[in-house]
């Protein structure tokens, strides 16, 4: 007995389901790094302009990123407080630190202030980081392009 084949004129497709699912692990990611990355930024910090603001050469490995506002309150970790406060929240990041194995000598404090902030305020705040130990400072401005 033959067994006859059956031929399809049809057009043979694809399974699509793994690209698709690729797709949307690509958006979930990119949309989880965009998040990170505007944790550094506060709507309520306005930078100064400067002619001589450059982007850094390379990334920081030790970022501790603190907004000083123009009222002279800092706000680190999402939490604001005045700087006479700001020793436990620098503690904290220093054990943060010494659980990676790093010391913090390795680490850099962005300091983002407010345009219309004190030069007393900076001042006091990268005195308040160096008495806990803190000594890299970088300060950000934003560029000036005429």
């Amino acid at each position: 007995m033959r067994v006859a084949k059956k031929h399809s004129g049809g057009i043979v497709e694809g399974d699509m389901t793994p690209m698709i699912d690729m797709a949307f692990q690509l958006i979930a990611f990119f949309t989880v790094m965009i998040n990170f990355s505007q944790s550094e930024q506060n709507a309520r910090i306005q930078l100064p302009k400067s002619e001589l603001a450059k982007p850094p050469d390379a990334p920081m490995e030790y970022p501790i990123t603190i907004h000083l506002t123009k009222e002279g309150t800092a706000i680190l970790g999402g939490e604001e407080v005045f700087l006479e406060g700001l020793r436990p929240y620098l503690v904290r990041e220093s054990d943060l630190l010494a659980l990676q194995g790093r010391p913090q000598s390795e680490a850099t404090v962005i300091v983002r202030a407010h345009k219309d902030a004190r030069t007393g305020d900076v001042q006091k705040l990268i005195e308040v980081c160096q008495k806990n130990n803190f000594e890299k400072f970088a300060l950000r401005a934003e560029e000036r392009i005429d």
